[in-house]
């Protein structure tokens, strides 16, 4: 990841238009090409953010950040006060709570209550931004990616988003489409899901949990 901290201004230019004035702000630039302005304050949303895939064009004095679709952020730079790159690991680690570790461990047993004839193939499937937490396989047997969430928002329809683009570069799976699964799904990610092909599944985490009873275990 590389950290840069610097008096600077932001333009966004694409379906709507914005403009952050001149401060001291961390931009954040992330191995999978995600670039975000951050200021001092709230817990993670940026104040301006490009999502990969995208292209970083460093100029004298400004980054030109361009997507796919013709949109750029463009980050004038006034003074630079640190800039830096530091190596971090892209797995997720503790991203999954106690909940999502049980839906997931639910799913991969009874996958048929996202889909009827759905299999799972594997559990946390490695990529190189981190492990799609079920990869599976319809009746028709195309890959399908599952990711877990226990309330489903935005930001994992966007991670999944980045997995499938991943996953679309393997022969063996491409064709790949992916599902998003939670307990409860927010209406903007189930917008912005069905605006990506990704399909919305609610979980009911009791009945997956009263199929599983019959089960016996020793702890």
């Amino acid at each position: 990841m590389r950290l840069l901290i610097a008096r600077c201004s932001a333009t966004y230019q694409g379906r709507l238009s914005s403009t952050l004035s001149s401060a001291v702000r961390l931009i954040m630039v992330k191995a999978d090409g995600c670039v975000a302005v951050h200021a001092d304050v709230g817990a993670y949303k940026p104040l301006n953010w490009m999502n990969a895939p995208n292209s970083l064009r460093e100029e004298p004095g400004r980054w030109v950040v361009t997507n796919p679709k013709g949109e750029q952020l463009i980050i004038e730079l006034e003074e630079i006060l640190d800039d830096r790159e530091v190596a971090l690991d892209t797995e997720r680690g503790l991203v999954l709570d106690g909940v999502e570790r049980e839906l997931q461990a639910l799913l991969a047993a009874h996958p048929d209550h996202l889909e009827d004839g759905l299999r799972c193939v594997q559990r946390e499937f490695r990529t190189d931004l981190g492990p799609v937490d079920l990869l599976c396989r319809d009746t028709e047997g195309r890959a399908v990616a599952v990711e877990i969430k226990r309330i489903g928002e935005l930001d994992g329809v966007e991670q999944l988003t980045r997995y499938l683009a991943r996953l679309e570069r393997d022969p063996l799976l491409s064709p790949v489409r992916g599902v998003y699964a939670a307990t409860t799904i927010t209406p903007q990610a189930r917008v912005l899901a069905d605006s990506r092909g990704i399909t919305c599944v609610e979980v009911d985490l009791a009945r997956l949990r009263g199929e599983d009873d019959g089960e016996l275990r020793l702890f």
